[in-house]
C-alpha cells in the first residue's frame, strides 16, 4: 500500500490561520516523524489574502479536499493483470488457477475491455453443442495449436482463424465427402486415405491424433492446397473435448458496457448497496481516466481503512470537511473554543488560548528544535498578522506578538508594513460576487437547537466598509433559505478604525445583537466600535444573549 499517508487540514471556508497552520505543521510532521507522509490540504477555496501570502512565499495552494469519507483507493484493490481478448479459454482457465481468482479482466493497453469469468469458461465446456461454433467465435488456429499442445506440419497459422464446422473424421472417405465443407476442421486419426480425403474436399485444417505420423505425400499435397495440419499426441475423444477451450476469452466476456465497476475516487459508502444488489464475484476499478487499474470484492469493503486526518484551526464538526465522522482523526491543533468532534480513540488535542493556531504550530517547531526555514516563517509570521490584525485584535497575546515578531526576523520583512499590504491585497474583493464575499470567510456554530452562521470581512477604510456593505445588504436576505440556518450575522471589519458593522438575518437576529451589545438606537447596519474579533468578542456576547 506504500507509505501512510495523514492529510493537515484546515476548517471550510478557510481563513489564512487555517491555510498556512496546515502547511507549516505538515511540514513540520514530516521532519519529526519518518513512518507517514504528511500532506497539507484546504477544506475550501483560498481567499485574496491567502493568495497573497502563497505567492508570496513561492508555495502552491494545498489540494482542495470536499470529502474524506473513505474511497475504494483506500482499500486494498487486488492487482489482477489484464489479459488479451484473443487469448484461449483454456488458457484463462490456467491463469485463474495460478492466481487463485474467478475472474479475470480483459484489456487493451490500459483500457478495459471485458470481464470473463469462471462460470463463462464452464459455459465453454458445458453449454456449447454447435459444431461451427469456432467459426462463429472467430477462434485462431494459433489457440488450437496452443490448447491442443500440437506441431504445425503444414501451412500458416498465423493469423488464420477458423472458417468452417469442427467434424470427427471416422467415417469412411465416401461419407467424409459428403459430410466435409470447405473451410472445416476434422479431427483424424493415422488413415491416410481419409487424410487425403480431407485435403481433398478443401477442408481448412486436419488434427491427426495420438502422434501419428504424418508422411510426406500428405504433408506436400495439404500445403500445396493451403490446409494446415496438426499432430497432437492426444487422442480423438480428448481433441473433440479440447476444441472449444480455444475459443478466445473475447466471445465468452462481458463487455465493457454492461459491467458493474467503479472509479477510485468513488466513496465506499456509495457503492456498498449496487454491490450487495449485484450478485457479482468481483467489480473492476478505473482511475481518473478510466484506465483499469484492479478487482474488488465484496470482501475487500471489510478492511475498508478510514483517512488519516488531523485539524487544524478549528474542532467542530459544523466547520469541518465533510466526511469527518469517517475519517481517523490522529490530531486536533486548535486555539479556538471546544465543539463537537467526536473521537473513537484518543488523540493528541493541543488547545491553547492564543490568537492564532500558527503561533502553537511555531512554540512547537521550537519545542522540538526545528530550525524554521525563510518559507515557513513568512508563513506562520502571515497567519499571525492575519488573525489578530496585526496585534489589534483583543484576541493577541504577548505570545502571538512575540511569535509574529521572531518570525519577520527570519524572513526578512516588518511586520506592520507587510500587514498593511497583505490586508490590502485582501480587501480587493472588486471580482467577487456578493455570496463569495459573505462566505469566503463564514463559520457555523450550534447554540442550544439554534444554527447560525457568522461571516467576516476584513476592510481597509471607511470608503471599502459603506461599499461593501452596501452590497451585502442586498445578499444576506438569501443567507438563511441557502443555508438552511435560523440565524445569519455578517461582519465587515474596518481594521483601521478598530471597529465593525453589523448586518444579520433571521428570526429575532437584530434583537439579539442589539441585546448583546447593549445597542439602544435604531441605526442599521450595527456599529460596534471595538469589536474586532469575532471569536472573542462577536460569538461569546451572541451566544450570552442566545442562552439568557
Amino acid at each position: 500500500m506504500g507509505e501512510s499517508k495523514v492529510w493537515v487540514v484546515g476548517h471550510k471556508n478557510p481563513d489564512t490561520d487555517s491555510i498556512c497552520s496546515a502547511i507549516s505543521y505538515a511540514n513540520l510532521k514530516n521532519q519529526i516523524t519518518q513512518s507517514e507522509l504528511y500532506e497539507p490540504k484546504r477544506a475550501g477555496h483560498l481567499n485574496e489574502e491567502t493568495q497573497f501570502v502563497l505567492k508570496k512565499a513561492g508555495l502552491k495552494a494545498p489540494e482542495y479536499i470536499k470529502d474524506v469519507r473513505p474511497q475504494v483507493k483506500d482499500i486494498e484493490i487486488r492487482r489482477t493483470k489484464g489479459i488479451n481478448r484473443d487469448l484461449s479459454v483454456r488458457k484463462a482457465w490456467e491463469l485463474m488457477k495460478s492466481l487463485d481468482v474467478v475472474t479475470l479482466p480483459i484489456t487493451e493497453g490500459e483500457n478495459l475491455e471485458g470481464l470473463v469469468t469462471i462460470g463463462d469458461v464452464s459455459k465453454s465446456y458445458f453449454e456449447v453443442f454447435d459444431s461451427k461454433i469456432l467459426s462463429t467465435a472467430h477462434t485462431s488456429f494459433t489457440n488450437i495449436v496452443e490448447t491442443l499442445k500440437g506441431t504445425v506440419v503444414t501451412g500458416d497459422v498465423e493469423n488464420n482463424y477458423v472458417k468452417g464446422k469442427l467434424l470427427i473424421g471416422v467415417a469412411n472417405p465416401d461419407i467424409l465427402e459428403e459430410m466435409i465443407d470447405e473451410g472445416d476442421i476434422v479431427i483424424l486419426g493415422n488413415r491416410y486415405e481419409a487424410q487425403l480425403c480431407a485435403i481433398e474436399m478443401s477442408a481448412g485444417c486436419i488434427v491427426v491424433c495420438e502422434g501419428a505420423r504424418v508422411s510426406n505425400t500428405i504433408s506436400k499435397i495439404a500445403s500445396d492446397r493451403g490446409v494446415i495440419v496438426i499432430s497432437t499426441e492426444y487422442d480423438t475423444y480428448t481433441v473433440a473435448r479440447l476444441m472449444n477451450q480455444a475459443i478466445p476469452v473475447s466471445f465468452f466476456m462481458k463487455e465493457r458496457e454492461k459491467l458493474v465497476g467503479f472509479k477510485t475516487r468513488d466513496y465506499i459508502e456509495d457503492i456498498q448497496d449496487i454491490m450487495a444488489k449485484k450478485r457479482y464475484r468481483d467489480f473492476p476499478i478505473e482511475d481518473e481516466e478510466g484506465k483499469y487499474v484492479g478487482m474488488i470484492s465484496r470482501r475487500n469493503l471489510l478492511g475498508a481503512g478510514k483517512k488519516n486526518i488531523i485539524l487544524v484551526d478549528h474542532n467542530e464538526k459544523t466547520q469541518a470537511v465533510f466526511g469527518i465522522d469517517n475519517a481517523q482523526i490522529q490530531e486536533i491543533i486548535d486555539h479556538h473554543r471546544l465543539g463537537s468532534i467526536e473521537t473513537i480513540t484518543p488523540v493528541f488535542f493541543r488547545n491553547q488560548p492564543l490568537g492564532c493556531t500558527c503561533t502553537i504550530v511555531y512554540k512547537m517547531y521550537r519545542e522540538n528544535n526545528i530550525e524554521i526555514s525563510k518559507t515557513m516563517a513568512l508563513v506562520m509570521c502571515s497567519a499571525i498578522l492575519s488573525d489578530t490584525l496585526i496585534f489589534k485584535s483583543p484576541t493577541c497575546t504577548w505570545e502571538d506578538e512575540a511569535a509574529a515578531r521572531d518570525l519577520a526576523v527570519i524572513a526578512g520583512i516588518d511586520p506592520e508594513s507587510y500587514g498593511r499590504e497583505m490586508f490590502r491585497a485582501g480587501s480587493n474583493l472588486s471580482e467577487k460576487t456578493d455570496e463569495e464575499i459573505f462566505y469566503q470567510d463564514f463559520k457555523r456554530f450550534s447554540v442550544n437547537d439554534t444554527n447560525i452562521g457568522v461571516g467576516q470581512v476584513n476592510v481597509m477604510g471607511m470608503d471599502e466598509v459603506k461599499l461593501l456593505v452596501e452590497r451585502e445588504l442586498n445578499y444576506i436576505p438569501n443567507s438563511t433559505k441557502s443555508t438552511g440556518l435560523d440565524m445569519t450575522f455578517l461582519l465587515v471589519t474596518d481594521i483601521m478604525s478598530e471597529a465593525s458593522y453589523v448586518i444579520c438575518e433571521g428570526k429575532n437576529a437584530l434583537q439579539i445583537l442589539k441585546g448583546a451589545f447593549n445597542v439602544e438606537n435604531d441605526d442599521y447596519p450595527v456599529l460596534l466600535k471595538g469589536v474586532v474579533s469575532r471569536k472573542k468578542q462577536f460569538l461569546p456576547a451572541v451566544i450570552d444573549e442566545m442562552q439568557s
